[in-house]
């Protein structure tokens, strides 16, 4: 059954929290403690350069008015700055305090540049880990984890949110290291030259910091919501490019533009609300940030009117006001980005954490496998309480070629997937050389297989590589006969390059039908000890389909083979045809014994002839 009762729900799935994701976030980043332990380093010593510079700034200018002061003193005396005193302590000239303040700066700028590059080089190696986690994480979920998700949902957990992560983390590392050592140099130096401007910095920074807490808890939902808006946008784009067909020959692009408009204006919404709170952050932070740069020339004019604090000192306190309020205004819109960081998370962690199919580790198979196959009142169903499968039995000796017929949704696909434990069942057994599938590894299962299926799949790459595909290192002449017999080789040789034509992605450059050749090759190629043709000959022209049979019937001598089709015609030859009805096999025997029969199969066949002609339409 092609699909059966499954539905797709997208994520809908219970988020982790916050806290939890950002936990998880931060183990990711383990690994490189000693590279961050190198980064605080370069951040202890350019914050200690930052918070002296201006220190040292404010003792030039008060060594430039005591020279003022000494030179008012004597009529028409020229103003001569012959020394600073830096740090209360060391006596040195102006030109060389000037120099030093420049040295204090240039290393500043160098640690920081250094700061910001090992950063980036250490949060690139954490976006690759975890799109390789990913994407090893896909090659052991199970195939039902798929049918919940959109693609176009999974795609956007590792190309959107993984991108989102990164640039959240590079914003985020570089200035919370910088930023933790900027405050607390900048607060003991500060608190050392004046306690009164001190306290009016940092009454503006509680203020600040109360209501970027405000603004974050209320826009955390908002990008949360946000994550799961672009997923689902990713998912219609992706859909409706891949059917843009269908969508232009049923007229259907004035309601799919519509519905992607639906969904767009929710993510606008969404978006706007997340960035509109998280916007007011920054001026808020500035409208304090200025009202302390206000107070320190207000508080501070009037200590120096008191000859309490030098007139230099001011200049420190401004510079130290917007030291010490960027990285705390870069916190501030550091939560809102933190936001975006943790929705993308909870969706990346959320997917690493799904379900995996459990690992075995049963012995291999040591015999080569005779095929023989039996399915004892197996019961299967897709959603809890809703049975797809019941109690089917059936039992195929080896080398028959087994031939499933039954209306749409009767369970054709469904006993497929099951045989190669796509899906497990509810109960019954499935055995092959009667041992239970379910004691065997179950890549060592599907090693016995070949598959074709209606829909096929054609990567980007030559014909070789797709013929290839699952025969590692296949030999051209291989390759060549495998092509052959599937009656793809005389048109493989009419393309420039021949078996290195490059087929574009879903190999939209060819046919249909030359696609399901294609594939056609690649089962014979695997030569496995069983094949299972899904309606492999629905998409080619009758000519092609009777070559095709005759390749069919060369490969599956001797090997037992599942071939389920809507064209009887093509079922003729089986050993064993089993008729599906909701479920069960209503009907089993060869195709001139059921039609003796004159019963389900029987009325099957004939309504796709009129008067033993096939019907055309």
């Amino acid at each position: 059954m092609r699909g059966g009762n499954r539905r797709r729900h997208g994520s809908h799935g219970k988020s982790v929290n916050f806290k939890g994701s950002m936990r998880r976030l931060f183990k990711y980043l383990n690994k490189y403690i000693p590279i961050f332990i190198l980064i605080g380093l370069f951040s202890v010593v350019g914050a200690l350069a930052s918070a002296v510079g201006p220190l040292i700034s404010g003792q030039i200018i008060n060594g430039i008015k005591r020279s003022y002061e000494i030179a008012s003193q004597t009529p028409n005396q020229l103003v001569q700055v012959n020394e600073v005193i830096l740090l209360n302590k060391f006596k040195v000239s102006f030109l060389d305090s000037l120099l030093i303040l420049s040295i204090i700066y240039l290393v500043t700028g160098i640690l920081n540049y250094l700061n910001g590059l090992f950063i980036s080089i250490t949060v690139r190696r954490i976006n690759y880990k975890m799109r390789r986690d990913l994407t090893a994480k896909f090659a052991r979920l199970p195939l039902k984890f798929f049918d919940n998700y959109t693609r176009g949902e999974v795609l956007s957990r590792v190309t959107n949110d993984v991108d989102s992560l990164n640039s959240a983390l590079e914003s985020t590392l570089s200035e919370i290291f910088r930023g933790i050592f900027m405050i607390v140099l900048i607060t003991t130096m500060m608190f050392m030259v004046s306690w009164q401007l001190s306290l009016i910095i940092y009454s503006s920074i509680i203020l600040s910091l109360i209501s970027s807490m405000f603004l974050v808890t209320k826009s955390r939902k908002y990008f949360r919501q946000h994550s799961k808006d672009v997923g689902k946008v990713n998912s219609h784009v992706e859909e409706y490019y891949s059917g843009h067909l269908i969508v232009t020959a049923f007229n259907h692009q004035e309601s799919g533009l519509e519905e992607f408009k639906e969904i767009s204006d929710t993510l606008r919404k969404n978006s706007f609300k997340s960035q509109f709170i998280s916007g007011i952050m920054w001026p808020v932070q500035i409208f304090f940030s200025n009202l302390s740069f206000i107070l320190i020339v207000l508080v501070g004019g009037m200590l120096v009117i008191s000859g309490q604090f030098e007139v230099g000192y001011i200049q420190t306190f401004i510079t130290y006001s917007r030291q010490i309020n960027q990285p705390i205004m870069t916190i501030g819109s550091i939560a809102s980005v933190m936001q975006t960081a943790a929705a993308s998370s909870e969706r990346i962690f959320e997917l690493l954490d799904a379900p995996e199919e459990e690992k075995e580790f049963y012995p291999a198979i040591d015999d080569q496998t005779k095929g023989h196959v039996s399915f004892k009142n197996v019961h299967f169903s897709y959603v809890d309480g809703i049975e797809v499968i019941t109690g089917f039995s059936a039992d195929i000796k080896p080398g028959q070629m087994v031939a499933i017929v039954g209306p749409t949704g009767a369970g054709k696909t469904t006993l497929v997937n099951l045989l190669m434990r796509f899906y497990s069942i509810d109960s019954g057994e499935i055995l092959i050389d009667d041992r239970s599938i379910y004691e065997i590894n179950r890549n060592e299962v599907r090693r016995q297989f070949a598959m074709v299926l209606q829909d096929t799949w054609i990567f980007e790459g030559t014909i070789y590589e797709n013929i290839s595909y699952g025969t590692p290192n296949a030999k051209m002449e291989d390759v060549e006969k495998a092509a052959k017999e599937a009656q793809i080789d005389r048109f493989i040789e009419t393309l420039p390059g021949g078996y290195d034509y490059m087929l574009h992605e879903d190999g939209e450059n060819i046919s249909q039908g030359q696609r399901q050749l294609i594939t056609i090759a690649r089962a014979i190629l695997a030569n496995r000890p069983m094949i299972i043709l899904d309606e492999a000959t629905s998409s080619v022209d009758t000519r092609t389909e009777k070559l095709i049979q005759d390749a069919m019937d060369r490969l599956t001598i001797q090997r037992t083979s599942f071939v389920i089709a809507h064209r009887l015609s093509t079922i003729k030859n089986a050993d064993l045809i089993l008729v599906l009805k909701e479920g069960n096999i209503v009907e089993q025997g060869t195709h001139e014994s059921l039609l003796k029969v004159d019963g389900h199969y029987a009325e099957l066949y004939y309504s796709q002839f009129d008067n033993g002609e096939l019907q055309t339409n």
